[in-house]
This record gives structure tokens, C-alpha cells and sequence, in this order.
């Protein structure tokens, strides 16, 4: 059976994503999940990588049910370190859970299959002309997140509802929020579930896109 690494910017296993990617491989991969900040207690997370100011802020979650924020720059030299873990270990496609930006992570043998490369061209192609909307973690995201859509002439409009702090009341008010000012959604993390998704768009009316399950497709065609 082919392998597939996965590597969470939190703690793995993610038993809140993986059968989301379980449901579209049909048993044709084994998952070996790895996360960035196994091993460290959040004390430590929050001590020496937390975001200072003005750092491109990312959310994950631990094994423990609890989230954390971090600083990309922080967390990037362990998550390079990973990804040659992974390699190392054989595995030839490895996925990245996190929706967000990482210039410069580099593999040797393995194809590495980062989100950011793949949804906001797919999104484009989704949205056309449409006005487009994006509910994302947290509010620093809001700024942080804009250019890596400008490039595909998406201009999104933006809402914030974490999925690691779940409150049905968050989600249905940024789905309200956008309703009358976007005609699609995009759940911009890969820890919202089929949950959120309904949420905003019982709450919305509107066609909401989930962006591990967009992945989980993809990455099925790769295996």
C-alpha cells in the first residue's frame, strides 16, 4: 500500500482531519501523520513560539484538545525538519496541513503538496466573477492572508470563526456577516469540518468550500 506523509503545523495524529483524507483515499494510502510541535508541551509552544509583532500568525491544535498560535518563522525550521524526517523515511508525497504560506521549503525525493499552491487557483477557477468571501482562525489572518489571493485576482472579503475554539454561535455570525456581501465561502484552514461547513451555510445561504475535503479530492487523484 502506497504511503502518504502528513505533517499538521500542531500535534499529530489529527483524528479531527484525517478522515476527512480517509473518506476520499478509499484505503489506498496509509496516512503516517507527523506534527511540528510534537513532543512539546504548550508552555514551551507559547514561551518560544509564539508570534511577536507583526509575524504571519498560524493556529493549530494539540493532542490535548487545546490550540496555540504561532510564528511562521518560528515553527518553519522545524517543519523543514520534518518534511526530511519524512523523506528519509521513504515516503515519496507528503502532504502539508495548513493552508497557509511557507516560501522555501524544499524536499530532495518526495513530491511535497502544499495547499497554498493548489486552493486559491482551484477557488479562482470556483469563483469566476463572483464575489468571493473567506472565514479564516484568527483576525491577524485577516491582512496576513490577502496575498496569496491577489495574484489570482481574488479580492476576498473576510470573516473570523476559529475552528479550534468551535462555537456554533462564531461561525453562524460570520456566515451572516458575509451573506449579503460575497456569493461564495471559503473555510480557509484545514481544521474546519463538514460541521462548519454546514454551519455557515444553513447560516449563509450560500455554496461553502471546505478546504481539507477540496484537498482530500486532489490528493486522492495522486495516489
Amino acid at each position: 500500500m502506497e504511503k502518504l506523509g502528513m505533517i499538521t503545523i500542531g500535534q499529530a495524529p489529527r483524528l479531527d482531519v484525517a478522515p476527512i483524507l480517509e473518506k476520499y483515499l478509499h484505503e489506498r494510502a496509509e496516512l503516517i501523520q507527523v506534527g511540528v510541535l510534537d513532543g512539546l508541551t504548550k508552555e514551551h509552544i507559547e514561551r518560544h513560539l509564539y508570534p511577536e509583532e507583526n509575524d504571519y500568525v498560524l493556529t493549530s491544535l494539540l493532542t490535548s484538545g487545546e490550540s496555540v498560535v504561532m510564528s511562521r518563522s518560528k515553527i518553519q525550521p522545524i517543519l523543514q525538519q520534518k518534511i526530511v524526517q519524512l523523506e528519509q523515511s521513504g515516503i515519496k508525497q507528503i502532504l502539508l496541513l495548513c493552508t497557509g504560506v511557507f516560501p522555501g521549503l524544499q524536499t530532495t525525493t518526495s513530491y511535497l503538496i502544499e495547499p497554498d499552491h493548489i486552493i486559491p487557483p482551484a477557488v479562482k477557477a470556483m469563483v469566476g466573477h463572483r464575489r468571493f468571501g473567506v472565514i479564516v482562525p484568527l483576525i491577524e489572518q485577516k491582512e496576513n492572508l490577502k496575498p496569496k489571493y491577489t495574484p489570482f485576482g481574488l479580492a476576498p472579503v473576510f470573516a473570523v470563526a476559529s475552528p479550534y475554539r468551535f462555537d456554533e454561535e462564531h461561525f453562524k455570525q460570520a456566515a451572516i456577516e458575509l451573506k449579503d456581501k460575497v456569493d461564495i465561502i471559503l473555510l480557509d484552514c484545514m481544521g474546519y469540518t463538514e460541521q462548519a461547513r454546514l454551519l455557515v451555510a444553513e447560516a449563509s445561504g450560500l455554496p461553502v468550500i471546505l478546504s481539507n475535503a477540496i484537498m482530500a479530492k486532489i490528493v486522492s487523484e495522486m495516489i
